[in-house]
């Protein structure tokens, strides 16, 4: 069974990410103003996708924290592999 757990604590999302070989990144064009973008953990070795746009880690935590996000992550697929299962929500 795979479960998901939810963090805003910053060492644990990038230790996670890092472990997966992602970055941090935003999707291209997809804010309301113009260089805004939806904040995503990017894999560049699974995803050869121009749509992002890789952050350093300062800059992305920073729009993560004035956006009050949380992030939603899965250790474990059911089948007991590594996941990369992620996305951020609203913190409550």
């Amino acid at each position: 069974m795979s479960t998901s757990e939810q963090t805003h604590d910053h060492e644990v999302i990038k230790k996670w990410a890092e472990k997966r070989q992602g970055v941090p990144a935003k999707i291209k064009d997809t804010g309301k103003k113009e260089n805004e973008g939806v904040l995503r953990i990017h894999f560049p070795d699974f995803s050869k996708s121009d749509d992002f746009e890789e952050l350093d880690w300062d800059t992305f935590f920073k729009e993560f924290d004035d956006n009050k996000l949380d992030f939603l992550y899965q250790e474990k697929k059911e089948d007991g592999e590594t996941s990369t299962f992620h996305k951020f929500i609203e913190r409550e």
